[in-house]
């Protein structure tokens, strides 16, 4: 079972003129929360379930001049996750799976990103990162694409918004607990909506 940051976040699909929005160096944006959703799936006993939990914190900078040089530093405090049924949600926060009284805090930190044909994000890019969960830190490689909300115009960056997936062993995490009942793999959907601060 697990959870993710992030979408604490960021990366581009379909901005048009990135070249011609040169900026110097990366540009600080805010998360919206009530905008933005980080889900978790798994199964249980082969039944798909959903969790999810809130961003705690989010510095993500996006470099539109650079995309690869955008970055991405994403905490949650898993003790606010969530699954669909309470026990559920009881047996992802024990000492077995999460250890969430233990290792509240779970982190996402980018450490490169990866961009799709034509040097842009909408096209089969990925962020690499450093996942910390229960105290151990590992890789991990998110697809990504950042757009522009519906309707805007195509030099109006001040809204983002963020789409990252990938997945996950919670057994590499430590997180063992329930073995016969519970699938390795995680899958994370993230959306997030981001803000140009200021």
């Amino acid at each position: 079972m697990s959870f993710l940051m992030t979408r604490r976040l960021f990366v581009i699909a379909g901005l048009t003129s990135l070249t011609g929005q040169a900026q110097a160096g990366a540009t600080p944006y805010d998360l919206v929360a009530e905008k933005s959703r980080i889900a978790f799936n798994f199964k249980v006993s082969g039944s798909p379930q959903t969790g999810t939990v809130p961003v705690r914190t989010a510095d993500i900078r996006v470099d539109i001049a650079n995309l690869s040089a955008s970055s991405a530093d994403v905490t949650t405090d898993i003790r606010r996750a969530k699954a669909g049924v309470l026990f559920v949600t009881q047996a992802l926060l024990s000492p077995s799976v999460l250890d969430a009284q233990n290792h509240p805090i779970v982190r996402f930190q980018s450490t490169k990103i990866l961009l799709g044909s034509a040097g842009r994000i909408s096209e089969g890019a990925r962020i690499e990162g450093k996942l910390t969960l229960r105290g151990t830190t590992l890789p991990l490689v998110l697809n990504a694409q950042l757009t522009r909300p519906a309707g805007t115009a195509a030099d109006d960056l001040s809204v983002l918004n963020i789409n990252l997936t990938g997945a996950l062993s919670r057994i590499r995490f430590g997180a063992t607990g329930y073995p016969n009942l519970v699938e390795d793999q995680v899958d994370l959907d993230i959306f997030a909506e981001i803000r140009r601060r200021g």
